[in-house]
């Protein structure tokens, strides 16, 4: 890190303060497997600029929370067909997957405000096209063009907000407490903004689209502005570096080979327990009650993730994604097994406990192992993934519940952290999750 500025810009003096806050931060931290403390959250905000970017990236990121629900209540309310509807918001969402990645590697060439203001203009623009596509009951194959451009041009501020903290951070324990606070930070967004846009457009159709368009634009140009704290770009690698390069060197970072299908699994699992919890509470006489069961996974996910960053941890990180995961898997292969929506409901806390940890040591095993030059595209293709794993899970278990209910719906669940956990263990054996020499 910087040890002090070498100018008087605005730029300069962020920097230099920020190295102060940073070795404080350092000196402070305590030996491996202490607690550290609630107020270690309050420290990192102080960090100049960070309360600033990461408040804008809050409110930046809601339309990852807003776009598919507000898609489907949309398209549903112009159409009266959820099939349809589904389909366009599962054509948003991996769309999204496919160039989330690829923006996040422009943005660590050329800079994130360089490509977050006119993605800012596309994403308007696209949901903009989707209201007018669906007021105007277009055919259902432009509706899904429509959709498509909404969700190819959905900002990626996750991951861009996540590599600002690893440029901004050099102590792994202040890390870890960043991106554990970003990772409740996701949580808040996906308790909260569901409930809004459903409000919202139970009254009027276009409403959760239009709030998803306003809302995620305003942030973003706000996150762009934060110069100050933004990662320096980093130009392309010579064409001869890339031509022998390995196939693993060729990725942002070796360990993806693991790691995606993994999150990719994690992203099925969620949606399966969504859509299995809202069937299994209607089966029980009490749909509306389905939100505050999920409400009350994320409650749990939230405060495990918060206890997670306060602590500084023996245990190497490798082996915390595994132990978090297994646990995760554990607590999940409970739910079809519950008698009854109240069971369900505390199961659900102690389950939830352990999702947060198990994403927050996700994002630092990529991030320890990502080359400097494309860190943000490495985080990008977590959130990435989970959206894509969450697409397909929804087609699979929306089937699964059809033909045999919801208790096989959370088997699913089960099934899919069965099959990250094994490989996830799998490239840990090769190696592939190993820090960098």
């Amino acid at each position: 890190m910087s040890a002090a500025p070498s100018g008087d810009g605005p730029v300069d003096q962020e920097i230099g303060a920020h190295a102060g806050i940073e070795n404080q931060l350092q000196n402070e931290s305590p030996p491996p497997g202490a607690h550290r403390g609630s107020g270690v959250y309050a420290s990192l905000l102080r960090v100049p600029g960070a309360s600033r970017f990461w408040l804008t990236a809050l409110v930046g990121r809601t339309p990852m929370a807003m776009l598919g629900l507000g898609t489907v209540m949309l398209v549903t309310a112009m159409t009266g067909r959820y099939a349809e509807a589904g389909l366009v918001a599962g054509a948003a969402s991996i769309c999204y997957g496919a160039t989330a990645p690829r923006l996040a590697r422009l943005a660590d060439r050329y800079g994130q405000h360089r490509v977050l203001r006119p993605l800012a203009c596309v994403f308007c623009a696209g949901c903009a096209f989707l209201i007018a596509c669906a007021e105007l009951r277009v055919p259902f194959w432009l509706l899904i063009i429509a959709g498509c451009l909404a969700g190819a041009s959905m900002p990626s501020l996750g991951s861009m907000v996540r590599a600002r903290w690893s440029n901004l951070l050099a102590d792994p324990a202040s890390l870890q407490t960043a991106f554990a606070l970003e990772s409740v930070t996701d949580e808040l967004v996906f308790v909260i903004c569901p409930a809004i846009v459903t409000l919202l457009a139970t009254a009027f159709p276009p409403a959760g689209v239009l709030l998803c368009m306003v809302i995620g634009v305003t942030g973003t140009l706000l996150f762009a502005g934060q110069r100050g704290t933004e990662p320096p770009p980093h130009p392309r690698a010579p064409a001869a570096a890339r031509i022998t390069a390995t196939t693993l060197e060729r990725l942002p970072a070796r360990g993806l080979v693991a790691i995606v299908p993994v999150y990719l699994c994690l992203g099925a699992q969620f949606a399966s327990i969504d859509l299995s919890t809202v069937d299994f509470a209607q089966s029980h006489g009490h749909k509306p009650l389905a939100g505050l069961l999920l409400g009350t996974y994320a409650l749990g996910s939230g405060i495990g993730g918060l206890w997670y960053g306060t602590r500084s941890w023996r245990m190497p990180l490798e082996r915390r994604f595994a132990a978090t995961l297994a646990l995760t898997t554990a607590g999940v292969a409970t739910f079809w097994a519950v008698p009854s929506l109240i069971a369900l409901d505390v199961a659900m806390v102690f389950a939830g406990l352990t999702i947060a940890p198990t994403l927050v040591a996700g994002y630092g095993l990529v991030e320890r192992q990502a080359h400097a030059a494309r860190r943000t595209e490495a985080m990008a293709w977590l959130s990435s993934t989970v959206n894509i794993g969450i697409a397909a899970g929804s087609a699979a278990t929306g089937r699964i519940i059809d033909e045999l209910g919801p208790r096989w719906g959370y088997r699913f669940a089960a099934a899919c952290g069965v099959l990250a956990l094994l490989i996830f263990l799998a490239g840990l054996a090769k190696g592939t999750m190993a820090a960098n020499e």
